[in-house]
Formats: structure tokens, sequence, C-alpha cells
């Protein structure tokens, strides 16, 4: 299929009267790994929901795979679309691999038991998020990274065409935050998937993504490379912070904040 798999139009959403967003246009192709930024309330997380079709634009439109959003039922994009929410706690009592194959539900052809095809791709989506040496542990004895592993790896299990993440990274050490990101990256390669992901650091969002969006006011204020967005102008104006750039002696480009 030709054309973008994800295009967001003029969109706009208040809530109440509060504007969140007002006029925002965006297009990801399919195969693309793109990170969304912008300061606390900029509507990152409204965006990721409008997109997933849990909240109504009040202008605008969102068209998934040259249709329009609303045309989809739920359960029908919910085959295509994974998403990966800033909060979202495991139930308790269940092990990994049972919670992982909660993700199937978008696909289920009968009411109980796992068909051969669900199980399958629990398998598969367990050792693409580097968990599956944790498919037999209680949820409850999983630490923080762990958690994050088997909720890349739930999301998978829905064997998505876009995936929406919604900080991934939140409340992780930098360890676990590359290490996680990293994981995303390979496996946004080897699935061939989309992803959009809001994330904070900007660092980490340039070395993660090649494209960066920031967001600024409800609309779009940089769209593109790392390197052509998130220049020291661009931040500033966004997030109030005077920014430096600095290369390194292999040619790597890093901004550093100017301290006060």
């Amino acid at each position: 299929m030709t054309g973008p798999l994800l295009e967001v139009r003029d969109l706009a959403f208040a809530y109440g009267r509060r504007p969140v967003l007002a006029g925002v246009d965006l297009a990801l192709r399919r195969g693309e790994l793109v990170a969304l930024l912008g300061t606390n309330g900029s509507g990152k997380t409204t965006l990721l929901r409008l997109i997933a079709g849990t909240l109504h634009p009040d202008a605008g439109e969102v068209r998934f795979a040259g249709r329009p959003l609303d045309t989809w039922r739920r359960a029908e994009l919910a085959c295509h679309v994974a998403v990966l929410p800033q909060r979202l706690e495991l139930p308790s009592g269940f092990r990994v691999a049972e919670v992982v194959e909660m993700g199937r539900a978008p696909h289920a052809r009968r009411l109980f038991g796992a068909t051969a095809d669900d199980e399958l791709a629990v398998e598969r989506a367990l050792r693409d998020a580097d968990a599956a040496d944790l498919a037999h542990r209680p949820v409850e004895e999983l630490s923080g990274g762990e958690r994050q592993r088997v909720l890349v790896a739930m999301a998978l299990a829905q064997e998505p065409e876009l995936l929406l993440l919604d900080e991934p990274t939140v409340h992780l050490d930098i360890a676990h935050r590359i290490a996680l990101l990293s994981t995303i990256a390979r496996l946004q390669r080897a699935r061939e998937l989309t992803v959009l992901a809001v994330l904070h650091d900007l660092e980490l969002a340039a070395a993660f993504a090649p494209r960066v969006v920031l967001l600024d006011g409800g609309r779009v204020a940089a769209d593109g490379a790392p390197d052509a967005a998130l220049t020291p102008a661009a931040i500033r104006t966004v997030f109030g912070v005077a920014m430096d750039e600095a290369v390194t002696e292999g040619g790597q480009r890093h901004l550093v904040a100017r301290l006060r």
C-alpha cells in the first residue's frame, strides 16, 4: 500500500475550555521510528490517545492505513495498533507468559484457551522483548526494568503495525533506559514496525530516533532529523532553556544546557 500509514490533519482538541492541540499535522510512513517531544502539558499524551482512538478530536481528522479512524471498529483497530501507556499496572496473581497472552485479546477466535497461533505469537513476543527468561515468573516479583520489558512483550503479542509508546522509560535508570530503547529500535527494524514514542530526554531521543517531532503550544514546532529539529534556538523557544552544541572527536553532536 502506498501513502502514509498514519495521517493527522489539522487536529484540534480541548479538555472543556482548555485547548490542548490546535491544528496539528503529522504523517508517519510505514516502518518509521519517530520520537515525540515537548514540555509537560504540551499535548503529547493527548495526541497519542487521539491516534489510538480513545479520544475523539474536536476538529480535524486521523487516518490509519488510508481510512478515517472513525470507520475502524475498536476490535479491528486493536489488531493493527498497540499502545504502551504511561501508566499500566500488571495484573497480580499471574505469571508473565499469561500476562503477555492477554495482548492476544484482539485476535481471539474462541472464548477460552489459546490457539497455536497465540502460543507462537506469545513465544515470539517474549523472545523479541528479551523477556523469555521471565515467562514463568509471577509479575509481583518483577523489577521496574523487567516490568517494562513485559509490557513491551504484551504489546508485541498484538502483532501491530503501529506501536504507540507513552514515556516507556519513565522511572528507569539510565542503563535500563538505554537498554529498553535499544530493544525497541531493534524490534522496529526486525518487525518493520512504525513506532511513535513520547520521550522527555532530548539526548536519548536524538540518539534513538532518526526523526523527532517537537510540540509547542498545541502545534508542531519542529519536525525532522534530530540535528535539524533539535537546534539550540528551537529548544530555547519550546523549553525556555539555553543550550549549546558540543561535538565529540568522533563527530557526535551533543546538547549542553547553560547552567545559571
